[in-house]
């Protein structure tokens, strides 16, 4: 993408919202409860880095305002109207936060239960570690793993997504019964996964991760993180669309953490709603993850509470519609005082 991006600033919510909007003087936020009275425009300097500068609403081509307003389709059989939680899984003996409390079938299984029965509306479902330094797993122990437990879970009529960057293991999930196909390589790291995910008809979520997990985070650089984003979003959907995968499927993941340094995270967190502009619902999953840690007080994952609720707090004020995370019970409270703050 060249030329002029755009920054939504200057958010609302609640009856404030409603009334900047009835004068004007304000515009919903991809169709949700959140008002934006402002934005900034950016551009790229000559060595790529971006160039912002406020800009009022009355300025902005009236194309990219339609983008900015219009509300996502119905994802995944949900309309969206309320923020989701996705409740994560991992059948893993490894992940940072939960590797080995549910490697096992049986006590992956009760904790997505519990998790659905606390507030989850989706449950991820992973069998790999993708955590910073991790090894990779072969697609038949990903599938050894993962696959009886999303059985187990659509049988009873949970909405599951597996969380995986292997075709086979998209392809034997959704077979199995997940709806959503969520892949920190955006499609991008299996050759067959993108006719896999276009065949399967399921929800899909691509996240942006700089390189591989043994590496991401050695020495990650961008020109402008949130811009070279935008384009990296920009350049996988034009080609999902030549491939006939309707836009209405996809959610897009700014892949907080991966292959990112803690100045990387913190301006797409403060910028997160420029990723409305795509039409698609946003994904932020920051749960437990090592920068909250290395801002707090060096905390180790499952301290992170406090973080991780605050974190997905912000997301929601820029409009996410999805928040991945390890604490439903928790999240959920969260959502529903921001629900009441901004209906009341």
């Amino acid at each position: 993408m060249t030329g002029l991006y755009l920054i939504p600033t200057a958010m609302l919510a609640g009856s404030a919202a409603q009334r900047a909007i009835a004068a004007g003087i304000a515009l919903p936020l991809a169709g949700g409860p959140v008002a934006f009275a402002a934005a900034e425009q950016a551009t790229r300097g000559a060595d790529g880095t971006g160039i912002r500068r406020p800009l009022p609403l009355a300025e902005v081509p009236e194309a990219q305002l339609t983008a900015f307003t219009t509300a996502p389709q119905p994802w995944a059989g949900f309309d969206l109207k309320r923020a989701l939680i996705m409740g994560i899984v991992n059948v893993t003996p490894d992940s940072f936060s939960d590797g080995g409390d549910y490697a096992e079938t049986g006590a992956a299984v009760a904790r997505a239960i519990a998790l659905a029965e606390t507030g989850a509306d989706i449950l991820d479902i992973g069998g790999e570690s993708t955590r910073p330094g991790s090894a990779p797993v072969s697609a038949d122990e990903e599938m050894r793993r993962v696959v009886p437990v999303i059985q187990a879970l659509a049988e009873r009529g949970l909405c599951v997504s597996v969380d995986t960057r292997h075709a086979v293991v998209m392809a034997a999930a959704v077979a199995a019964g997940a709806r959503i196909i969520n892949d920190v390589t955006a499609l991008t790291g299996d050759p067959e996964s993108e006719r896999i995910a276009a065949n399967s008809g399921a929800a899909i979520v691509l996240m942006h991760m700089l390189g591989e997990p043994q590496t991401m985070q050695a020495d990650p650089v961008y020109a402008d993180t949130t811009l070279d984003l935008i384009d990296y979003f920009a350049e996988r959907l034009a080609r999902l669309d030549a491939l006939g995968i309707d836009r209405g499927r996809i959610s897009l993941d700014p892949g907080i953490g991966f292959g990112k340094k803690d100045p990387h995270n913190l301006l797409l967190l403060n910028e997160l709603a420029a990723f409305h502009g795509f039409g698609c619902p946003i994904t932020l999953g920051v749960s437990r993850k090592s920068f909250i840690g290395r801002l707090s007080r060096g905390e180790p994952p499952k301290e992170r509470l406090a973080g991780s609720v605050t974190v997905a707090a912000v997301g929601l004020a820029q409009g996410a519609q999805i928040v991945r995370v390890h604490d439903v019970p928790e999240t959920f409270q969260m959502r529903a005082m921001i629900e009441a703050l901004r209906y009341a």
